[in-house]
């Protein structure tokens, strides 16, 4: 059970480069099917979502171990695909994310720093 995951957000396609996006978007999707199948991930998820006014779009969900997460942030077929798609979205992010069975430990992480503050 993966412990860890990247989650990739991206808001508004940048007007004039929609046609650019799709392309980048085929490219990342075709990169995390890759790290699926040879085991550098356990799973992914996307997520397209309705406009809703904070501009969030959409966001993917890279799920393996915290392991498999730092390599794959780490890649250089990783960090192009992300330049790439930092040139045709807005607010595009990654952010390290806990998941199953790192939920625990991160809550203790928690509890004892409300204690150290309390």
């Amino acid at each position: 059970m993966s412990n860890a995951g990247l989650f990739i957000e991206w808001g508004a396609t940048v007007t004039g480069r929609e046609s650019k996006a799709l392309e980048v978007f085929g490219e990342a999707m075709n990169l995390y099917e890759h790290y699926e199948r040879d085991g550098e991930i356990d799973s992914y998820e996307v997520v397209l979502l309705s406009p809703h006014g904070n501009g969030l779009s959409g966001y993917a969900l890279l799920r393996g171990s915290a392991e498999q997460c730092a390599s794959v942030r780490g890649r250089d077929d990783f960090q192009r695909v992300l330049a790439r798609a930092g040139l045709v979205v807005d607010h595009l992010g990654v952010v390290d994310a806990t998941l199953g069975e790192g939920i625990p430990d991160q809550m203790a992480v928690y509890t004892e720093a409300i204690g150290a503050v309390a």
